[in-house]
């Protein structure tokens, strides 16, 4: 790693006295100021930067958007976390810079003690405290600019394809505890441009000649304000910090939510924060980021562990909107491979002229990829040469096309072996897993399927994987399977096998669709978030839950995040009227789902054998899709929700992105049998326009002028054709 090394601290014990090196930008208040725009609408020119403080005893991350200092001497300790846009300090007291439990015992590094009042720090009291701990002490500081987590080889269309740029800090310590002698740990900080975000990881290497056991590593501890003023309350009652927004990757339980998903972030009390309000001491206040189960590995001699990463986020506001909108600028942010979209449709086939056959619908009516669902007859742990081959000859005919092949997997959610599946730890026998029986990925099987699916893929050229079941979390008890040694690490190596093959097939250029939270390690979309029984009920209560779900599911993802379900054919028991097949027979319902999905930039698994059935169906499809492609960059930008659908009523989105030259495409629809006329006050804000005339076009059709308004909102009287819909482009 080619790094700006900026300060040696290698002074004898006692005389060790940090200061930030003279070479780095000087900080000045003004620099803390807050920015110019609104960072939603309009990118900070300010990028992120390393600064010392005047006396040269404070280092400083900012980026016009965040700030975050540290105090160098006598302890590293960060003693500042600061929302730049609300002018809100997070921190309150100071505190390690990790924790780590290693053989049996637990160990800090950095921070400072001393202070007394945990309320509120102020900077007067640095001078006065010692190092909260001696297992350590700091060798070496380093910066540079950030480099990518994942080297993303785009396959397919993407709204965004630039990798998030910043600068890193890497604080180096030394053991100076005779039983961690030859261990260095480095707590990185990556501050990202454009974004009020740092990441913070930590890596431990054995430099000496003994293995440590590392069974925990706490690599964010930050002592945050509250938010709620609780004289009585439990923790669990009580609300927890909104000024940030904490994500990492080590997600996982099928949920299609971060939240619902997080598996590392710990709320504590802080019983030595004495002038809380709450009678107990049990205000929630104190935010640890750590793997509970993991990873109980051992360290061999030469070799080096990094933990999970922690994407910390500054929030403004309460607002579900906005704050959603943030996330979402996240992903695009530093995931954009996530902004990848291509159209596809889900393939039954039990044939391969069945697959040839799609490969020219597609073709013909604009669609760039095919995935071969579920109760297909591809078999992708087939990696004989005749099953390659066979498939190799398929993808090239797709390829010829401009089509993209792919296909479906499944690892968990099924029974393999005695010897492969996941020992139940209370009982040392097979079960007791997420999904009751299901394959370690550990096992020879569970290594065998990942080596057998990088395979399939490289010698197929398959360039999408839809990978169901991914590893859900389980731990394993046995102590015979290849890829872990007992139930301590069993977690950590299964996730780390799981995740390899996701960030390799990010790095080889084919798209994965996994219903898991595993975005940040490569993987491209999830579900919206459904029931599977609703896909047979009727096609008019589909129109209004698929809105629903489209509604619902894009408040913190991106619409190139999620995908949908239409049943071409029956799905899960659904009869007649469930179905769309015969295609011709269905047109006014087959045009209004592909509208409600493509209108919202979410792909939909259109499952079927076919696409169309009869020139009248082709040409809808096709006009569709040209629709879709026609205003592609504004249908996948961020959707502002007017009002949820409900059957009663209206029901709409907004897509804004004041970076395009149709900063807007408001679309709306009308469950009921009869043509309704309403007023529909349309926010514009995050449309970017400001003093200009605002122009609503329908379709292509008709154009209202509006003034900007001073309230951001124009009221537009609309008639919204019976069980229909209408749309307009905002320039």
């Amino acid at each position: 790693m080619k790094a700006v090394q900026i300060l040696l601290l290698l002074l004898l014990a006692a005389a060790l006295q940090a200061q930030a090196p003279a070479q780095l930008p000087l900080w000045h208040d003004s620099l803390g100021q807050a920015p110019p725009a609104d960072w939603l609408i309009q990118c900070t020119p300010r990028r992120a930067e390393l600064y010392r403080s005047p006396d040269g005893r404070d280092l400083i991350l900012c980026n016009g958007l965040l700030q975050r200092s540290f105090r160098l001497s006598p302890a590293v300790a960060c003693t500042d976390f600061k929302n730049l846009s609300s002018g809100q300090q997070l921190l309150r007291a100071v505190s390690s810079e990790a924790r780590l439990r290693i053989d049996g015992r637990e160990y800090l590094v950095g921070g400072l003690s001393g202070q007394t009042e945990r309320a509120y720090l102020l900077p007067e009291w640095l001078d006065a405290f010692t190092p909260l701990s001696t297992d350590f002490r700091l060798t070496d500081i380093a910066t540079d600019s950030l480099r990518p987590y994942l080297h993303w080889q785009p396959g397919t269309w993407a709204m965004h394809t630039q990798q998030a740029s910043g600068k890193t800090l890497v604080f180096t310590y030394s053991a100076t505890a005779p039983a961690l002698t030859g261990l260095l740990v480095r707590v990185h900080y990556e501050l990202v441009d454009g974004l009020p975000l740092v990441v913070k990881w930590l890596s431990l290497e054995n430099t000496g000649s003994r293995r440590f056991k590392i069974e925990q590593v706490v690599h964010e501890t930050l002592a945050l304000v509250e938010e709620e003023s609780a004289v009585i309350g439990r923790p669990e009652q009580m609300k927890k910090q909104h000024g940030l927004y904490v994500e990492t990757n080590f997600a996982y339980n099928n949920a299609m939510r971060y939240e619902l998903s997080d598996q590392t972030t710990h709320w504590r009390t802080d019983t030595a924060y004495r002038s809380q309000v709450n009678y107990n001491y049990e205000t929630p206040c104190i935010l640890e980021i750590y793997t509970e189960h993991s990873p109980g590995i051992e360290l061999a001699p030469g070799d080096t562990f990094r933990s999970v990463r922690s994407h910390e986020l500054l929030l403004d506001s309460y607002d579900r909107e906005r704050r959603g909108m943030a996330i979402r600028h996240m992903y695009r942010t530093i995931a954009p491979w996530t902004s990848q979209n291509p159209i596809f449709m889900h393939l039954i086939s039990q044939n391969d002229q069945q697959v040839r056959d799609i490969v020219d619908q597609c073709a013909e009516t604009g669609y760039e990829g095919i995935i071969l669902s579920f109760g297909s007859h591809c078999n992708m742990e087939d990696t004989s040469a005749a099953n390659i081959r066979r498939w190799r000859a398929l993808a090239n005919y797709a390829g010829s096309k401009n089509i993209l092949l792919g296909s479906y997997a499944l690892f968990s959610s099924r029974r393999i072996s005695d010897a492969d599946d996941v020992i139940d730890p209370k009982t040392g026998r097979p079960g007791g897993a997420f999904f009751g029986n299901a394959p370690c990925f550990g096992s020879a099987w569970g290594l065998a399927f990942a080596a057998k699916i990088k395979y399939f893929l490289r010698e197929t050229g398959f360039r999408i994987f839809e990978n169901d079941g991914p590893y859900p979390g389980d731990v394993c008890a046995s102590t015979s399977h290849p890829g872990h040694k007992n139930l301590d690490d069993s977690q950590w190596r299964q996730m780390e096998i799981q995740k390899d093959l996701y960030r390799w097939c990010n790095e080889n250029g084919v798209y994965v669709n996994a219903p898991d939270w595993y975005f940040l390690d490569g993987t491209h979309k999830i579900a919206l978030g459904y029931r599977e029984t609703n896909f047979s009920l009727s096609r008019a209560q589909q129109k209004i839950l698929n809105r629903q779900n489209i509604y619902d599911g894009t408040w913190e993802k991106t619409p190139s995040m999620g995908w949908g379900f239409v049943p071409l054919t029956r799905y899960q028991g659904g009869g007649e009227e469930a179905v769309l097949e015969p295609l011709s027979e269905h047109l006014s319902d087959y045009e209004q789902l592909m509208v409600q999905y493509y209108g919202a930039g979410v792909q939909a698994c259109y499952r079927g054998p076919r696409l169309y059935d009869t020139d009248k169906t082709k040409s809808l499809v096709q006009k569709t899709i040209a629709w879709h492609k026609q205003y592609r960059d504004i249908l996948n930008s961020d959707i502002i929700h007017l009002r949820r659908p409900d059957g009663r009523d209206w029901d709409g989105i907004l897509h804004v992105n004041p970076d395009l030259p149709d900063k807007g495409l408001l679309i709306l629809y009308n469950p009921l049998k009869t043509p309704i006329t309403r007023r529909i006050r349309v926010p514009l804000y995050y449309t970017g326009i400001q003093g200009k005339p605002i122009f609503f076009n329908l379709g292509s059709l008709e154009e209202m002028v509006f003034q900007a308004p001073r309230n951001y909102e124009c009221a537009l009287t609309v008639t919204i054709p019976a069980e229909g819909w209408v749309w307009y482009t905002i320039r």
